[in-house]
């Protein structure tokens, strides 16, 4: 049996589950982080919202954005003790409707552009090529409503499988109106996070150094945002239907 995070980019599974990923692999678990938007496009150009974005990470080409932080990824699977899978779905920053319009050029909140309606139907059929009928799988929340979890969640919803839900960290934070209205009705647990997991969470969500503008800014704060996360909540929270 293996336990599959969901992973809509190149940090997701490790910042919402990170410690009790790793205490799951030092229980022998056998745990795979997929991250399924991390293609590169098959062109050079850019909207300049993607080259605003790109200059935030400062980075500048898609493919050094791919380079740059799969090594982060891998680097933070390796804190972790679990296994990257990349699949080759493209961000919602390149991606383009069939006639070469950017779907997504001003913002990344919402539910997907009717251009895009068919994207998560594609994911599903690629994601259920590659599970295995015993695999636990976890899917976030999308809260926060970025296009990208959403159609992550969609897709992971219509295989018509048992779920495991985890809040999208750290949209969780900013949006914590957001968690209730997807809990409704849910089987919630509580996975209790070692000292070294939550450590071990911490310095992995530290090794997507590109992102930090983006997450939690500082070293400092990420400490203690994650560690106040467990501290408050005994551990990691699960939730099932």
């Amino acid at each position: 049996m293996r336990w599959i995070y969901l992973s809509p980019h190149l940090d997701d599974a490790a910042l919402s589950a990170g410690g009790w990923i790793y205490d799951q692999t030092q229980a022998g678990h056998t745990v795979e982080m997929w991250t399924l938007m991390c293609g590169q496009p098959p062109f050079s150009e850019l909207s300049k919202f993607a080259k605003s974005i790109h200059d935030s990470w400062d980075l500048t080409t898609s493919a050094e954005v791919e380079r740059v932080r799969k090594a982060e990824d891998r680097r933070a699977a390796e804190i972790l003790g679990a296994q990257p899978v990349y699949l080759d779905f493209l961000d919602c920053i390149y991606r383009r409707d069939k006639n070469g319009a950017w779907l997504y050029d001003e913002a990344l909140r919402g539910e997907p552009r009717p251009e895009d309606a068919d994207y998560a139907a594609e994911i599903a059929e690629a994601l259920r090529a590659r599970l295995q009928p015993d695999d636990q799988v976890i899917c976030q929340f999308s809260i926060g409503k970025h296009v990208d979890h959403v159609v992550v969640r969609q897709a992971a919803e219509s295989l018509g499988r048992p779920l495991h839900y985890v809040a999208d960290i750290p949209y969780l934070f900013n949006h914590p109106e957001h968690l209730d209205p997807n809990r409704a009705g849910m089987k919630e647990t509580v996975h209790a996070v070692s000292e070294t997991g939550v450590r071990l969470w911490q310095d992995a969500v530290l090794a997507y150094t590109s992102q930090m503008s983006m997450l939690f800014k500082t070293v400092e704060a990420t400490h203690q945002k994650l560690a106040q996360y467990v501290q408050e909540n005994h551990g990691l929270r699960m939730w099932t239907k």
